[in-house]
């Protein structure tokens, strides 16, 4: 019996006009979309290559390990998932300085890309975004007269004459339209699939696969939420007129005005700008006792006021930093040695010279790890936090919930992109190990090329792996686990009202 309910509801929902303009509109929708976001894609691709190629090209170049430092850019690959689901991957920076002079974070990134506004704003649209809006009305439309229509003509009436239990009746509908809601998704995505295989610099991992199955999964979690949400209007109304316009009100609530409600409302608060200020006083306070222990180790030498040509330099200024950019709390050092070099006259002054840069070199790594312990949870405070409670506040919609999980599934959610300055992190550490094993602080190369030029051959190029798919599940774990929460609680709802509604 349930076999045969579940063709019944298969069959009424596949002779429908409205399941022909479902395939219909999302082969469409998501098969053209996939074409445009994979040429955004390799544009993207081409422009880090190049950033790539540039950025060793010009550390090569520089012939000072001093002036190397200013020039020791490491770049963020683009994922080939932003196709399904772009969260952050096009949004914040991808390339970001690896100096041992301060610790790189993701507030201090450049973004390197396309100039082309138009082209972008045709890419902006990904297949996730398609899906959170024609997935929720599709299953709204399928679900609004599932039993509201059944109650007008009488069909239901006719249908609890036999013995068949209400809960058969209810599992058969829900079997059936999901069945039918399933075909148009997994027919697109999969084209999608074929779409990326196929382009020549889109090379998908095994990882690469199950990530995808798990948006697939996820896809189909939400869209069985919009579709119950349906139904329980449905069975709550009995008249299809008020059920399809209650049904547009709610998705249009949902989908449309709640996230951006959410994210106009939810604003940085207004103790961050007294934060800030007392951590610049604290990052100004270490910084200040380097220069004046670098001002001490001058004055203390053979040739006191001799500055050896370096300079200690900040970026922005404190108002910057009070009204938001963080990068004024780095500091660099510039040199002008390495245009003009050692003269004959002063060759006697080049072991003071180098005894300086060898005290310099420690303590401005030294310093910039001290100021990273202050400035990393000043910045989490400043900027993390207000964007998880945005994020928290939108997973009281299931479009923001589905958001959250493909883009953690996708690895483009805040912590796939955070995962990249972990690793410019490490690598900034190599580098400063690098540094060391050439003693190129105290070498004359460190700020003179006129005898020797400094050594880049043997320090290792930068490279980014993304995470496995197993810590992108885990990651997607939560917000996948209330999705499938909110389906079950759904569910009985509509049980507890079909079981006690009277036909």
């Amino acid at each position: 019996m349930m076999m045969t309910l579940i063709r019944r509801e298969i069959l009424d929902n596949l002779m429908t006009f409205r399941f022909a303009a479902a395939v219909f509109i999302m082969l469409l929708l998501v098969v053209a979309n996939t074409a445009v976001l994979i040429q955004d894609y390799e544009r993207r691709l081409a422009g880090h290559n190049t950033a790539v190629k540039m950025h060793q090209r010009q550390l090569h170049e520089k012939k000072t390990y001093s002036a190397g430092m200013e020039k020791l850019l490491v770049d963020r690959p683009p994922n080939p998932l932003s196709i399904l689901n772009a969260g952050f991957d096009k949004r914040l920076g991808n390339e970001v300085l690896a100096s041992h002079g301060y610790v790189p974070s993701l507030w201090d990134a450049n973004m390197h890309g396309s100039d082309n506004p138009f082209m972008d704003m045709f890419a902006s649209m990904n297949i996730v975004f398609i899906l959170e809006v024609v997935l929720s009305l599709l299953a709204l439309i399928f679900a609004y007269d599932a039993f509201a229509g059944e109650y007008e003509n009488g069909t239901l009436r006719l249908v609890l004459t036999h013995p068949i239990g209400r809960g058969y009746i209810l599992f058969a509908k829900y079997i059936g339209a999901m069945l039918c809601l399933i075909v148009p998704l997994l027919i697109s995505l999969l084209l999608a699939v074929i779409l990326l295989m196929m382009s020549t610099s889109i090379s998908l991992s095994t990882d690469d696969f199950l990530r995808i199955g798990g948006i697939i999964f996820a896809s189909i979690a939400y869209l069985s939420v919009f579709y119950l949400i349906g139904l329980l209007i449905s069975a709550a109304t009995r008249r299809t007129s008020t059920a399809l316009m209650l049904s547009m009100f709610v998705w249009g609530f949902l989908v449309l005005v709640y996230p951006n409600v959410i994210l106009a409302m939810i604003t940085r608060p207004d103790a961050w700008q007294a934060h800030t200020a007392s951590t610049f006083n604290k990052i100004e306070q270490i910084w200040e006792e380097f220069d004046r222990e670098r001002k001490h180790l001058l004055a203390t030498d053979d040739f006191p006021g001799e500055d050896w040509g370096f300079e200690l330099r900040g970026w922005g200024s404190r108002y910057a930093y009070l009204w938001g950019n963080p990068r004024s709390l780095l500091y660099t050092y510039e040199s002008v040695m390495e245009f003009h070099g050692f003269g004959e006259k002063d060759e006697h002054k080049m072991p003071h010279a180098q005894n300086h840069f060898r005290f310099l070199g420690s303590e401005v790594i030294s310093t910039a790890d001290r100021t990273w312990l202050i400035r990393k949870p000043a910045l989490e405070n400043i900027y993390i936090q207000p964007a998880n409670v945005k994020r928290t506040w939108l997973k009281l919609s299931p479009v923001g919930l589905y958001d959250a999980t493909t883009q953690a599934l996708a690895g483009t959610d805040l912590r796939g992109i955070r995962d990249f300055f972990d690793t410019a992190r490490q690598y900034r550490q190599q580098v400063v190990d690098y540094l060391y094993d050439k003693e190129a602080f105290g070498s004359r190369q460190w700020f003179s090329s006129d005898k020797e030029a400094a050594d880049w051959s043997g320090l290792s190029q930068f490279s980014f792996q993304r995470v496995n798919a197993i810590t992108n599940a885990k990651r997607a774990l939560p917000d996948v686990s209330l999705l499938l929460t909110i389906n079950i609680a759904l569910f009985i709802l509509i049980f507890l009202i079909f079981v006690k509604s009277e036909v």
